[in-house]
């Protein structure tokens, strides 16, 4: 399929060939439903016996399912990673002989197709449809962190004090990359990786900007300095599902699956304060004096950590179903609740503030519900981002009740996104989240990503709402 096959000539045509007519798109995504809309039509215009679909932007599943349903017999699948790639190739078995030895397609969107064989006798016409003559698609990028971890990735962080990510795994690795950024070209460089004895859960970082706090199934939280050795500082009698410094009180205060919340004193090896918990700690979110934990059996518990040891509210989640994060308003005024039943609960503390509680669905296609994994307020607008087990990510303006930007799906889900300190580059982890079950999962085959998303101004930055007034 080299270069010098093309322009064809009509008169360079053998005259005991016939003509083979190929299709090649680039459809920007083949779960959007204008590319089931689309795609009809542009066979029935073209009559291709070859199709060519390049970013289809989905993989495994979805795409066997979505790719069978478009009229041909044949197909060959390369699956997307995150946002960039994906290609099926079809035709029809009835009409065209083709073994396809390689299919690939890369992140810098080069096609590659490596000895396609079909009757050499039979001469091509490519026919090549470009997105922008059908004005749909979404404008995303596919910056990937160099060296990603091998398993899945439970979470990430960045510093407050410099462009460098923090990522713990099921893999009982803690790695840091240092994030560069020149205008619209973003370049990682892994620095340092350190490991726990079992798969790590969670981390944070020391206000400091050089120190990571993480902690997982090995039932201890170890605090490293970078450039130096990892000790540990806390321990709990089962896995720490969470973490966070709190600054203003020097401490840091970990969640357990022992139902217990710890302060700590980084000078000494036993807790300041325990805290009994109802039940298994999910999450904790920090906005000083405002800490909101989720707990097992939908509880959600308000601390005022101006007095620590006295839960300030217990409320059971607005949501009906477990919740999966929380996530402290910017203002201390309230927090969001995700719930692994693709639903956001938005609840104020103040009781004259309750009438401007709501709830939304998100991470939803058709019949399918997925779970929100992921609530980031952005450090500057306040308006704030979900991802999901859906693979998508969107942002939101919870003041005016509607959604900012909606991102195509990555192939796998997303368990986990942060934006760094200033909100100019917001990451988010691609990979399996366990949320089928180990039968389903096969780390020797499993693809694990991290991507760096460049938010657009109008992505992020809040605006009135336009129309009626009311909830969404």
């Amino acid at each position: 399929m080299g270069s010098g096959q093309l322009p064809l000539k009509e008169d360079a045509i053998p005259t005991n060939s016939v003509l083979m007519q190929i299709l090649i798109w680039n459809c920007r995504g083949a779960a959007n439903p204008a590319f089931r809309r689309h795609f009809p039509e542009l066979i029935h215009q073209y009559k291709p016996e070859m199709v060519i679909i390049t970013e289809t932007r989905i993989g495994g599943e979805r795409a066997t399912k979505a790719s069978a349903n478009l009229g041909f017999t044949k197909v060959a699948i390369s699956d997307s990673v995150g946002f960039a790639g994906g290609i099926w190739l079809l035709w029809n078995e009835d009409d065209l002989q083709c073994d396809v030895l390689d299919l690939l397609i890369r992140i810098s969107r080069i096609l590659l197709i490596r000895q396609l064989q079909w009757p050499l006798s039979v001469p091509l016409r490519m026919l090549i449809i470009p997105t922008s003559r059908l004005r749909f698609g979404f404008q995303v990028e596919g910056h990937t962190v160099a060296q990603p971890p091998s398993d899945s990735v439970s979470s990430l962080a960045f510093s407050p004090k410099g462009n460098f990510l923090v990522a713990t795994s099921w893999d009982n690795q803690v790695r840091c990359w240092e994030i560069m950024r020149n205008g619209t070209t973003v370049g990682s460089v892994p620095k340092a990786s350190m490991s726990h004895d079992q798969p790590v859960l969670c981390s944070t970082w020391k206000d400091d900007g050089t120190t990571v706090f993480s902690g997982g199934c090995d039932k201890q939280v170890k605090m490293w300095p970078l450039g130096a050795q990892p000790v540990t500082v806390a321990m709990h009698d089962a896995p720490v599902k969470d973490i966070a410094w709190i600054p203003e009180m020097n401490l840091l205060v970990s969640g357990s699956w022992d139902k217990t919340l710890r302060y700590w004193d980084l000078r000494q090896s036993t807790p300041v304060h325990t805290q009994q918990l109802p039940e298994r700690c999910y999450s904790i979110s920090v906005r000083h004096p405002l800490m909101v934990v989720g707990t097992a059996d939908r509880n959600l518990i308000v601390f005022n950590l101006q007095n620590p040891q006295t839960e300030f509210k217990r409320i059971t989640s607005p949501l009906k179903y477990q919740t999966r994060c929380v996530a402290a308003f910017p203002d201390q005024q309230g927090f969001l609740v995700g719930s692994i039943e693709g639903r956001v609960g938005v609840h104020h503390l103040d009781e004259s503030q309750q009438a401007k509680n709501f709830t939304f669905k998100c991470h939803r296609e058709g019949n399918e519900i997925y779970s929100v994994n992921s609530l980031d307020f952005h450090p500057v607008h306040h308006t704030f981002a979900t991802a999901g087990s859906d693979g998508a990510f969107n942002f939101w303006d919870k003041d005016s009740k509607q959604r900012l930007k909606a991102m195509s799906r990555c192939s796998q889900p997303i368990p986990c996104s942060a934006f760094n300190s200033d909100g100019s580059i917001y990451a988010y982890a691609v990979c399996y989240d366990w949320s089928k079950g180990a039968e389903n999962h096969n780390p020797a085959t499993a693809k694990t990503n991290i991507f760096l998303h460049l938010p657009q101004e109008s992505e992020v930055k809040g605006k009135p709402r336009t129309g009626t007034s009311g909830r969404k």
